[in-house]
C-alpha cells in the first residue's frame, strides 16, 4: 500500500534532481509509475475476498491518528489511475514540446499522481482535503505552462471555481468535527449512524456536497471544463480527462456511499436531480460542438452524470455498475485525448470542419479511435457497453422510469455523436489530410496501451464486474472497514450496534 504513494513521490523527487535533463526524468517518471502500478495490481488481488488494510501512521490508533487504507474499492482505482498516468507519460514524451519537459513536466505529473493516490487510500475528510489541494496545486502549475489568451482564460476559470470547491470543503470539515470530534471515515459512519436529528448531518454535509460536485464536474458546476480541457496539450488533457472529475466522483462515492449512507443518505434526491440534468445537458452540448476535443469534453460531463446516477440509486446493483463505470471510463476518455491528439498531429486539425478521409490515409487512426469511441458509445462487447447495460438493470430495477428514460436517450445521442466524429474526420475525401507533423511513434504506443486494456475489460467483463460488485458490497457493509480501521473492541455510537459483529 505504502508503495503505491511513495513511489511517484520519490520519482517527482528525483525529477527535480534531473532538472532539464528530461529525457532521465521521463524514464525516472515511467518507472516510478510501473512501481506503484505493479503495487497497486497487487493490492488489488490482496482486496479481491473483501479484504480491508490500513496503516496507521506513527502508530497512534485511529480516529486521533492518520491512517491510510486499501480496500476493493480503493485498490482497483489505484490500479486503472497508474495505468493512466503511465499511458500520459509515454504520450508526454512523444508529443510534448521541448518548452513543457523542461518545465517540470514530469514531477509535476508525479505530484499529481502521488495525491491521487492519497485521495484513494486516506481514511479521514482532513487528509481527503490535503491530498485534494496537492492535486490541484499540481493540475495549477500544468495549466499556467500553457500560452494564449483562450487558454489563460479557461485555466483561471478552473481556479477560481476549484479554489471555492476546496472553501466548502474546509468549511464542510470544520463543522462535521465541531459537531462530531472526529473526521475519520470510519468514526464518523458509527456516530452519525445514530443520528436522529437529521439537520445535524445535512447542513454540513451540503457544503461537502457542493465542493465534490464541483471538482467532479456535475451541472451546474462544470463550465470549467470545457472551457480548459480542449487547449491542453493531449497527453496533459487525456491526464486530466481520467483522473481529476474521477477523483471527485470517488469522493462522492467514498463519503456519501460509505461514510453518510444508509436510510437518512442526505441529499439523496437532490443528486439525482443533478444526475440526470448532467447527463442531459453534457450530451446536448457535446452534439451542439465541431471540435473533437470540445465534443469529448462534454461528454465527460455527460459520463459524470452517468456515475452520479449510481450513487443516486443507491442500491448495490447500482454501485456496483457506477464503479465499473468508473474503471472503464477513466481508460477510454483518456484515449480519446490522446487519440485527438494524434489526429491533431497528423492532420493539422482535429476540427469537424474540412476534409476527412483519415480512414483511407490512416486506418491505424481509425482503429485507435474505434475502439475508445464505440466502448463510449456502449457497442458490444466493450466495456461501454456492460457499464451502461448495469447502470441500466439498476434503474429497472429500482423501477425510476425517468432514469431509464434518461439513460437510453443519452445514450443514443452519445452514439450519434461519436458517428458525427467518425464522418467528418474518417469518411470522404483525403484533400488536406496529413497537412501537419508525423506522428510520434511513443503517442501510438500509448493509445494503443490504453485500446488493449479497453478490449481486455470487456472481454473479462465478468471478473472485473466481480470486482466492482464486491468494492460497492464494502460500501454497504462497512464492518470490516471499521474493524481494520478502529480495531474489533471500537466504540460504538450511543444508541447504535456495533457493525463489526456483522462480519
Amino acid at each position: 500500500m505504502i508503495v503505491c504513494l511513495l513511489a511517484p513521490f520519490a520519482g517527482a523527487l528525483a525529477c527535480l534532481v534531473a532538472g532539464r535533463r528530461y529525457r532521465l526524468g521521463g524514464a525516472i517518471a515511467v518507472v516510478a509509475v510501473l512501481v506503484s502500478l505493479c503495487a497497486a495490481v497487487g493490492l488489488v488481488s490482496s482486496t479481491a475476498g473483501g479484504e480491508v488494510f490500513a496503516l496507521h501512521a506513527g502508530g497512534w490508533r485511529a480516529p486521533f491518528g492518520i491512517v491510510m487504507v486499501a480496500d476493493g474499492f480503493s485498490a482497483l482505482m489505484l490500479a486503472v489511475c497508474q495505468t493512466v498516468t503511465l499511458a500520459a507519460l509515454v504520450a508526454g514524451g512523444a508529443l510534448l514540446p521541448e518548452r513543457w519537459k523542461r518545465r517540470h513536466f514530469y514531477p509535476l505529473v508525479l505530484t499529481l499522481s502521488t495525491a491521487t493516490c492519497g485521495v484513494f487510500l486516506t481514511g479521514d475528510l482532513f487528509n481527503l482535503y490535503v491530498w485534494f489541494e496537492v492535486l490541484l496545486l499540481s493540475s495549477f502549475a500544468l495549466m499556467a505552462i500553457m500560452k494564449g489568451e483562450e487558454e489563460r482564460s479557461g485555466a483561471w476559470r478552473y481556479v477560481i471555481l476549484n479554489l471555492v470547491s476546496s472553501l466548502l470543503f474546509l468549511v464542510a470539515a470544520g463543522l462535521i468535527y465541531g459537531k462530531s470530534g472526529s473526521l475519520n471515515f470510519a468514526d464518523l459512519h458509527l456516530r452519525f449512524a445514530g443520528e436522529e436529528d437529521s439537520f445535524l448531518l445535512e447542513s454540513s454535509t451540503v457544503l461537502l456536497f457542493g465542493a465534490f460536485a464541483i471538482k467532479s464536474a456535475l451541472l451546474p458546476f462544470a463550465f470549467w471544463l470545457p472551457a480548459g480541457y480542449p487547449h491542453l496539450p493531449p497527453a496533459v488533457s487525456a491526464l486530466f480527462a481520467g483522473l481529476l472529475t474521477k477523483v471527485g466522483l470517488y469522493a462522492l462515492f467514498r463519503v456519501f456511499g460509505m461514510v453518510f449512507g444508509g436510510d437518512s443518505f442526505p441529499h439523496r434526491e437532490l443528486l439525482m436531480g443533478i444526475a440526470l440534468l448532467t447527463m442531459v445537458g453534457g450530451v446536448l452540448g457535446a452534439v451542439a460542438q465541431t471540435g473533437m476535443r470540445k465534443i469529448l469534453s462534454f461528454h465527460i460531463i455527460s459520463q459524470v452524470g452517468y456515475m452520479a446516477l449510481a450513487l443516486a440509486l443507491y442500491t448495490p446493483m447500482a454501485m456496483a455498475a457506477g464503479i465499473f463505470y468508473l474503471v472503464h471510463h477513466i481508460i477510454v476518455k483518456a484515449n480519446l485525448f490522446l487519440v485527438a491528439g494524434l489526429i491533431e498531429r497528423y492532420r493539422g486539425s482535429s476540427e469537424l470542419s474540412g476534409s476527412g478521409g483519415l480512414m483511407r490515409m490512416a486506418p491505424w487512426l481509425g482503429l485507435l479511435f474505434a475502439v475508445p469511441a464505440l466502448s463510449l458509445a456502449g457497442i458490444p462487447p466493450l466495456s461501454g457497453f456492460f457499464a451502461k447495460f448495469g447502470l441500466l438493470r439498476a434503474a429497472i430495477a429500482s423501477g425510476d422510469t425517468l432514469a431509464i428514460l434518461v439513460v437510453v436517450g443519452v445514450g443514443l445521442l452519445t452514439v450519434f455523436s461519436m458517428l458525427k466524429i467518425w464522418r467528418a474526420l474518417f469518411w470522404g475525401g483525403d484533400e488536406g489530410v496529413g497537412a501537419g507533423h508525423g506522428v510520434p511513434r511513443g503517442g501510438i504506443v500509448a493509445s494503443a496501451m490504453l485500446a488493449v486494456v479497453t478490449v481486455c475489460i470487456g472481454l473479462a467483463a465478468g471478473p472485473v464486474y466481480g470486482l466492482a460488485e464486491r468494492a460497492a458490497a464494502g460500501l454497504f457493509d462497512r464492518s470490516a472497514y471499521i474493524e481494520a480501521v478502529l480495531g474489533s473492541g471500537n466504540p460504538v455510537a450511543p444508541g447504535t450496534e456495533s457493525e463489526t459483529s456483522m462480519k
